[in-house]
C-alpha cells in the first residue's frame, strides 16, 4: 500500500525535498558550527544555504540546456569570491570550508537526479562528517611527522606499481616460483607490518603491554619477544610472560591468514591444529594475566616512529624467499617428507615467513599434509628460539612462565605432527 502512494509522487517533487533536506541540513551544521564565533565570518547557515540548493533546482530545472544553472554557478563563484575577500581583509579570516560547502550544496541537484540513492547519501553525510571533524582531523595531523607520507608512498609503490608490472611465469624451470609470486609475498607481509605500525601509532599509541603484544605479534612475536624481555627489568612479571605468550597467539592467526591466501587447502587443514593452539595460548597469557597482582597498567615502550617498509628489509625477504624456495625444493627431491621435516626444525629458528610463504607456494611439489607438518613444525622450532631469547635477554622471574607455556606449545605442536603423520 505505502510503496503504491510512493510510487504517484512525481520524481521531481521528491528529488526538490531531498535537494531542500539536505541543504537545510547543511546550512543547520554551519549555524552549530559558527555558533560560537564572529558572525561576520559567515555569510550564511541555514536558510541561506536552503535558499541557495532551491536556487539550483529551480535553475537545473527550467533550463534543459543547462545553460542558466552554469551562469549561475559563475554568479555564485563570483559572489563567494567577493565575501572571502572582504572576510580575508577585514577580518583575516582564511578559511574557505563555509564557502566549498556552500558551493556542494549548489551541485546537489544534478547529484540527486543523476547519482544513484546509495551514492547521493553518502557523499551528504561524508561532508557533514568532514566539516565536523575539524578538531579531530588536527589533532590527528599532528601525529605524522615528516616521513609518514613517504612511508605511504612507498607502500603505493610496492603494492600498486611494482607488483602489477612484474610477470606471472616461473623463471627458473621446474620450480614454481615467479617475480609476480616473489614480489606478492613482499607485499602481503609489508602490509600486515604496515597496518600493525598504524594501528600502533595512530589508534593505540599508549597502548598496555598486552595490547602492545598483540600489535607486535601481528609484525614479528620474535621481534616482540625480544624486546618485552629486554624490557621486562621493573615490569610485572606476569604481564611481561602474558605478552610475549599472547604474541606466540597471535604469530599462528597472522601465518594462518597468509596461509589462506597463497593456499587455501593449507589452510583449511591447519584451521583447527592452529585454533587449538591460539585457544590454549590465549588461555595461558590470560591466566598470567590474572595472576598478577600489581593492579598496575604497565607500558613498554616500542619504536613506534620506526619505518616498516625500508626496502632493504623487503629485498632481504625476497631473497630469503626465493633461497627458501630453492632449498625446500632441494631438499624435497633429494631427502623427501623426512628432509622437510628437518628442515622445517633447522629454519624455525630464523624468520619463519619466508620459508613458510615459499612452500604455501610450492604447488604440486610437495602435498598439503606434508606443508601443514612443515607449517607446525616450523612453528613449534620457532617458540623453542624465542624461549630462549626471553631466558636469555628477560628477568628471572619470567623465566619459568615462559618456560612452561613455550614447552607446552612445543610438546602439543610435536603431537600433532605425530598425529598428523600416522593418519
Amino acid at each position: 500500500m505505502i510503496m503504491n502512494v510512493l510510487d504517484q509522487i512525481p520524481v521531481d517533487l521528491i528529488n526538490f525535498v531531498l535537494v531542500t533536506l539536505f541543504a537545510f541540513l547543511f546550512g543547520l551544521e554551519q549555524r552549530q558550527h559558527h555558533q560560537d564565533r564572529e558572525t561576520q565570518a559567515i555569510f550564511g547557515t541555514d536558510r541561506t544555504f536552503t535558499l541557495i540548493g532551491i536556487l539550483g533546482f529551480i535553475l537545473y530545472y527550467v533550463d534543459n540546456s543547462y545553460r542558466l544553472y552554469i551562469f549561475g554557478a559563475v554568479l555564485l563563484g563570483i559572489l563567494f569570491s567577493i565575501f572571502y575577500w572582504h572576510k580575508a581583509a577585514s577580518v583575516e579570516k582564511y578559511g574557505i570550508t563555509s564557502i566549498i560547502v556552500a558551493l556542494l550544496t549548489y551541485f546537489l541537484t544534478p547529484l540527486v537526479y543523476k547519482a544513484p540513492p546509495w551514492l547521493t547519501m553518502l557523499v551528504v553525510v561524508l561532508i557533514m562528517i568532514l566539516v565536523e571533524s575539524k578538531e579531530t582531523l588536527t589533532s590527528f595531523s599532528r601525529k605524522f611527522d615528516k616521513y609518514e607520507f613517504t612511508t605511504l608512498a612507498k607502500f603505493i609503490i610496492i603494492a600498486g606499481v611494482i607488483l602489477p608490472l612484474l610477470p606471472n611465469k616461473p623463471l627458473i624451470p621446474g620450480l614454481d616460483i615467479t617475480p609476480y609470486k616473489f614480489w606478492l609475498a613482499i607485499v602481503v607481509v609489508s602490509t600486515i607490518s604496515y597496518l600493525s605500525y598504524l594501528i600502533k601509532k595512530f589508534i593505540f599509541p599508549d597502548a598496555g603491554i598486552l595490547l602492545t603484544a598483540i600489535l607486535g605479534g601481528m609484525y614479528s612475536s620474535t621481534a616482540t619477544t625480544v624486546i618485552l624481555a629486554r624490557k621486562s627489568a621493573g615490569q610485572s612479571p606476569h604481564k611481561v610472560s602474558a605478552g610475549i605468550i599472547i604474541a606466540t597467539s597471535v604469530m599462528y592467526i597472522r601465518i594462518w591468514i597468509l596461509a589462506l591466501i597463497f593456499n587455501k587447502q593449507v589452510a583449511l587443514r591447519l584451521a583447527p591444529f592452529f585454533f587449538a593452539l591460539v585457544i590454549i595460548s590465549g588461555a595461558l597469557a590470560l591466566f598470567y594475566m590474572r595472576k598478577d597482582i600489581t593492579g598496575k597498567k604497565e607500558h613498554i615502550h616500542f619504536e613506534a616512529d620506526k619505518n616498516p617498509l625500508e626496502f632493504k628489509t623487503a629485498l632481504v625477504f625476497g631473497v630469503l624467499f626465493t633461497f627458501f624456495a630453492v632449498l625446500s625444493d632441494f631438499v624435497m627431491k633429494h631427502f623427501g617428507d623426512i628432509g622437510m621435516g628437518i628442515l622445517s626444525l633447522i629454519v624455525g629458528v630464523t624468520d619463519i615467513d619466508p620459508y613458510l610463504l615459499s612452500i604455501f607456494q610450492s604447488n604440486g611439489v610437495m602435498s598439503i599434509k606434508l606443508i601443514v607438518i612443515a607449517t607446525i613444525l616450523a612453528t613449534a622450532s620457532n617458540n623453542l628460539a624465542k624461549m630462549t631469547y626471553a631466558i636469555v635477554l628477560g628477568q628471572k622471574k619470567i623465566r619459568p612462565m615462559v618456560i612452561t607455556g613455550f614447552l607446552g606449545l612445543f610438546l602439543l605442536s610435536i603431537l600433532m605432527v605425530i598425529g598428523l603423520y600416522f593418519l
